[in-house]
């Protein structure tokens, strides 16, 4: 008997032995094929799958390559930040497919495909990243169905306009400080050279902090500094190969993430807690996004009931919290940066934006009303979203065999949507698409470029930014003040070297020459 149950087991482990053979050969070597096979029917052109590794250890090495040196002074940078997909289309066209690892990765620019995938969320979903990536920012930006709906609801109310427009004496105050201090380091001689990319970060911070937690914006800096540490380690797993389990290993870096992680936990945890105590005790909540945004969950709980799904739970709040501190100060930095870069290159345009922040404001604060119709000052912000957009790319992928356009493509198949690349493209926006031109935006981004879903630097359809309204107003303040106060440009020292890092970046900062006006 205990012979025959022995067999047994010897025949149950040799089968599970075989069937995850088999499943790791399907996996690594035999669904890639496949794949490969299917993709090259469509029309599609690529390398040849590599056991394994597929094109990750080339767009590793080519992006290293890249980022050694820096660029010419031009708005020709696609070279210098994706430079595997440069070489790939050159080699390929634009219909072309990358492996990662195993995973086959499909380009998409033509902007009625982008369009059909933002749009049709409930088909084409977020690539789910590895799980490292998750101790850098979750929240609703990463969540699918009915959890990412539920979540956006509450959310939104947060970021409508006639709620920004009462933090806009918060993002004053902070430009104030700034402005204070550029004009000390410029009073003695009139003009200094400054590094003025850590201080529109710094600047951005400051803002997120202070909108979002209100009087608790301080210790909103410390949350700042762990996150800016988190998102340079999880560049590191960006440009590395996912090894399933890896993220359990005690490694260095694993484990700075995690104490990280820990630590805005804690800290976010402590500053809510506070916020929830005071709501309870009847006090008035601060219209801060934190405010906002726990105000939105208590009414959604109320109105679904008894529901015990209903709302967000405190762990789900600090995701929240997370995402729109992150991406906030992330996106109005680089833009920030970029702008008072590409206005030192093109003083015309600076001249211009000078002269319609003084026709409006004068010497005087600005205006909620009056920043609205700033028409130059927007052209400018738009052109220089449309070449060096935050985010660089999108990513999508179907988990069954899927339509688009005339390919039908199978199950596990991402989509690859190269913001910056679209945005250059001579066919959607004419020859002149890698000048610096704010007059293509004279009547609108919709008369812009041939095709509106061509313009899409915070994403587009349902999953577009929830806080891009916020970030442009922050924008349109600050460059506002800046030009009231200084002339600007580019330093002998300052080298154009546009970065990857999670959101498009000045590698070696901006050194520039500011000027008292």
């Amino acid at each position: 008997m205990e012979m025959k149950l022995s067999s047994v087991a010897v025949s149950f482990v040799l089968v599970a032995f075989l069937w995850f053979v088999w499943r790791f050969m399907d996996w690594l070597w035999l669904r890639p094929m496949k794949i490969e096979r299917c993709l090259r029917q469509q029309g599609l052109k690529g390398n040849p799958y590599r056991l394994f590794y597929g094109d990750s250890k080339d767009i590793y090495k080519m992006s290293k390559e890249a980022r050694c040196k820096p660029i010419n002074l031009s708005h020709d940078i696609l070279p210098r930040v994706l430079p595997f997909h440069y070489h790939s289309i050159k080699e390929y066209g634009k219909n072309y497919f990358t492996w990662l690892g195993p995973v086959p990765r499909v380009n998409i620019m033509d902007p009625e495909l982008i369009n059909d995938i933002l749009n049709k969320n409930n088909i084409f979903k977020k690539v789910n990243q590895n799980p490292l990536h998750n101790l850098l920012v979750a929240g609703v930006g990463s969540y699918e169905d009915e959890k990412w709906a539920k979540h956006r609801k509450i959310v939104n109310p947060a970021f409508y306009l006639e709620k920004l427009k009462d933090m806009l004496p918060a993002m004053h105050l902070s430009c104030s400080e700034m402005m204070s201090k550029w004009e000390v380091l410029v009073s003695e001689k009139g003009s200094c050279e400054l590094d003025v990319w850590p201080n529109l970060h710094n600047l951005a911070c400051d803002v997120i902090s202070r909108t979002s937690f209100g009087s608790s914006y301080e210790e909103g800096r410390r949350i700042f500094e762990l996150q800016k540490e988190q998102a340079q380690l999880a560049q590191e797993v960006f440009d590395s190969f996912y090894i399933p389990g890896w993220r359990f290993l005690p490694t260095k870096r694993n484990k700075r993430m995690k104490k990280n992680y820990q630590d805005v936990q804690a800290l976010l945890r402590g500053i809510i807690n506070k916020r929830e105590r005071a709501m309870k005790l009847g006090e008035a909540g601060a219209n801060d996004l934190l405010g906002l945004l726990l105000k939105s969950n208590l009414k959604e709980i109320k109105e679904q009931g008894n529901d015990k799904n209903a709302g967000m739970t405190i762990e789900e709040v600090i995701e929240e919290c997370k995402l729109f501190y992150f991406a906030g100060q992330e996106t109005t930095a680089n833009l920030l940066v970029w702008t008072m870069v590409l206005l030192s290159m093109h003083q015309n345009w600076q001249v211009k934006a000078r002269e319609e922040v003084w026709q409006f404001f004068g010497n005087n604060k600005p205006d909620y009303e009056g920043l609205n119709r700033l028409k130059i000052v927007t052209m400018i912000l738009n052109e220089v979203l449309r070449l060096y957009p935050p985010a660089i790319v999108v990513t999508r992928v179907i988990h069954k065999e899927t339509k688009l356009g005339e390919m039908t493509l199978p199950a596990g198949v991402q989509f690859f949507l190269p913001i910056i690349s679209v945005h250059r493209d001579p066919e959607l926006w004419g020859e002149d698409a890698k000048e610096f031109k704010p007059e293509r935006f004279s009547e609108g981004v919709a008369n812009a470029t041939k095709n509106p879903a061509s313009f899409f630097p915070f994403s587009w359809g349902p999953r577009i930014c929830v806080g891009n309204n916020f970030s442009l107003m922050e924008a349109k303040l600050t460059l506002a003040m800046i030009l009231q106060r200084f002339s600007f440009e580019l330093s002998p020292s300052y080298t154009h070297a546009p970065s990857f890092v999670v959101t498009l970046q000045p590698q070696n900062g901006a050194h520039m020459i500011l000027h008292k006006i």
